[in-house]
């Protein structure tokens, strides 16, 4: 690792920590490798959004490696985690607190897996009210903290894979692979809704990017390491 080896372009990969946002990661390494080199300048970006209860795969690009962030963007994901059946959120997930409860008694593990064959292939999807989409020049989740409502369009997403890995009711354990733009909180809604319950995301982690996988990558800790370690 050297200066040159940085601006050249490069592309890491790096295990996003919890409660960090990916607007930090960036801010993070950027700051280490311009302390480590003595550098003034230099580019660096993600590749794709994680939000801050989310963990895993944050696609990292180094100065002229960044021109190729929109090639990474558009790759399919994979994502594990887990719903909390039986009641709702305002955020679809835990950044918010409950707001409605639902019947879960008839909830059956045939019914749970034959449930998710409603969500494969190409399906349509609204956004969450809090979620980083610009509406008239202004965040959704700006609007949706002030207690504001807003029309959210629908929109074309897919998705190619949707499993239940695990059943403990009211915890469901779950993998998905789908195409960008699909957000995994409103599939955690949505799935609610066509269990006439109620659902909310209770963890996710991104395993996948394309053919990038998070075993591959490092936690921020051992990227300082590693950088300190030249």
């Amino acid at each position: 690792m050297t200066e040159e080896y940085f601006k050249n372009g490069q592309v890491l990969l790096i295990d996003k920590p919890l409660n960090w946002t990916s607007f930090q990661v960036v801010n993070k390494l950027r700051w280490e490798i311009k302390q480590r080199f003595n550098i003034k300048k230099i580019k660096v970006g993600h590749a794709g959004t994680l939000d801050p209860l989310a963990s895993g795969l944050l696609i990292i690009c180094t100065g002229k490696q960044t021109k190729e962030i929109h090639t990474y963007q558009g790759q399919i994901k994979e994502y594990t985690g887990k719903f909390t059946i039986g009641s709702t959120t305002p955020s679809y997930d835990l950044e918010t607190d409950v707001d409605k409860t639902y019947p879960i008694e008839h909830i059956t593990e045939e019914l749970l897996i034959g449930t998710t064959k409603q969500f494969v292939g190409e399906i349509q999807q609204k956004p969450p009210i809090f979620s980083a989409i610009k509406k008239d020049g202004k965040r959704l989740y700006e609007l949706a903290r002030k207690g504001e409502t807003t029309e959210i369009k629908s929109r074309t997403v897919t998705i190619s894979e949707f499993e239940i890995t695990k059943i403990n009711i009211p915890e469901v354990e779950f993998r998905v692979v789908c195409s960008k733009g699909t957000y995994i909180r409103s599939l955690a809604y949505d799935f609610g809704l066509a269990l006439n319950s109620g659902a909310h995301l209770s963890s996710l982690r991104r395993t996948k990017i394309g053919d990038f996988s998070v075993e591959n990558g490092l936690s921020v800790d051992r990227f300082i390491e590693s950088l300190k370690a030249v």
